[in-house]
């Protein structure tokens, strides 16, 4: 379940344009971290299992395993860490994380949280390579021996990252709270500028001041100043909903893994602060059964993402029934509006003109010269007849 599940991840972001975002490729990268911890670290720890803990393969193996293990454990708590603050920033500084936020600067972000991970687990099979002592206990059982290390890697690898991460978490509940409640007191959208969610607003209110006249009468300037003042920013109400419906599935994401990994490497933490006063073999047993409760989180988190996300739930349906294309709606005809006052009871006469490459022009009766619309180039059947007349009775 753990690699097929995140092999579904992995085709569903590649494939699905809707999942092209920068919070998406994170997860695309933490589903290979965890593709990778079922396909390379798992067997391995169930082969030690099945062999009473005593380690079958050749003995330089063991400090390249417990690397591996290292490194996708530390890759997935990085990038869940990565995720909350590129989100933190994205909701607190839309415009400025717009400019900076592509495909490729996420990319990088990506190669930054593997190199933090690979920098975190290199050591280990170095030194296990020099002094066997560090990756065996009674020269039989393949764990990490350096007290030193289990104590920093712990820190570096887990705790320091959860603090950023539910510290930013929690700003982002915070600022999400916040816009929400300006927006129910009746602030309007320039006042939520600073903090506003939604980048289309902003762009859409560039456009329309470009299009408006260069010198506009007082009248329109006092209606549209009164338009602003009623007008209650739906658009920025709906981007805080999807906000807060796609933190509430990453915070689940979150919590997930704070419950599965915080025994292991609680437990990690104590049996190097007490040493000899604790049972070290209940301390090993302890050990033994937290580490495979963080395993199981690697195939966990796909099962989230398909009871809260409909996109990634219908695309691994497709993927499930062999279906690897995405769905193509037919394109929809446009047709010129006419507003219905201008129409009313009154006939208008359409002429169409084949085979010319001028627009063809609608017209109303001669009484009413005024209301007229533009078509756009037709193409039509090669047929040099006579001119089409159709009248089109009142809308």
């Amino acid at each position: 379940m753990t690699i097929g599940g995140n092999i579904l991840v992995i085709m569903a972001v590649s494939m699905e344009k809707k999942l092209h975002n920068a919070t998406n490729y994170f997860l695309m990268s933490l589903a290979i971290a965890d593709m990778l911890v079922g396909l390379l670290v798992m067997p391995l720890s169930l082969l030690a299992i099945l062999y009473d803990y005593v380690w079958p393969l050749p003995r330089y193996l063991c400090p390249v395993w417990i690397s591996l293990d290292v490194l996708f454990s530390t890759a997935s708590i990085m990038h869940l860490c990565a995720i909350s603050l590129d989100r933190y920033v994205a909701i607190r500084n839309p415009i400025e994380h717009s400019r900076f936020n592509s495909r490729t600067k996420a990319i990088m972000k990506i190669a930054i949280v593997w190199a933090i991970s690979i920098g975190v687990s290199v050591p280990i099979p170095v030194i296990g390579l020099r002094d066997e002592d560090k990756v065996f206990v009674n020269n039989t059982t393949c764990v990490l021996n350096d007290p030193n290390f289990v104590l920093i890697g712990s820190f570096v690898a887990f705790f320091i990252p959860l603090t950023i991460m539910v510290i930013t978490y929690c700003l982002t509940i915070y600022v999400l709270r916040r816009q929400a409640q300006m927006l129910l007191q009746g602030h309007t959208e320039e006042e939520l500028a600073g903090i506003s969610l939604n980048l289309l607003q902003c762009c859409r209110r560039n456009t329309a001041d470009e299009e408006r006249p260069a010198n506009p009468k007082p009248e329109a300037n006092v209606v549209r100043k009164r338009k602003k003042k009623e007008r209650r920013p739906r658009g920025t109400m709906q981007a805080i909903n999807n906000e807060r419906k796609a933190s509430k599935v990453l915070g689940i994401v979150f919590f997930v893994f704070l419950i599965m990994w915080c025994p292991f490497f609680i437990t990690n933490i104590l049996s190097v602060l007490c040493g000899k006063a604790c049972n070290q073999k209940l301390m090993e047993k302890l050990l033994n059964v937290f580490v495979w409760i963080g395993y199981v989180c690697s195939g966990i988190n796909p099962l989230v993402y398909t009871l809260f996300n409909k996109v990634y739930r219908r695309a691994f349906s497709n993927y499930l029934r062999c279906n690897y294309k995405a769905d193509k709606k037919p394109p929809v005809r446009q047709i010129p509006r006419v507003a219905a006052t201008a129409l009313s009871g009154r006939e208008l006469n359409v002429n169409i003109y084949r085979h010319t490459n001028e627009p063809a022009v609608r017209k109303a009766n001669d009484s009413e010269p005024g209301i007229e619309m533009q078509v756009e180039n037709l193409e039509l059947p090669e047929n040099p007849s006579n001119v089409v007349s159709e009248r089109i009775s009142s809308v």
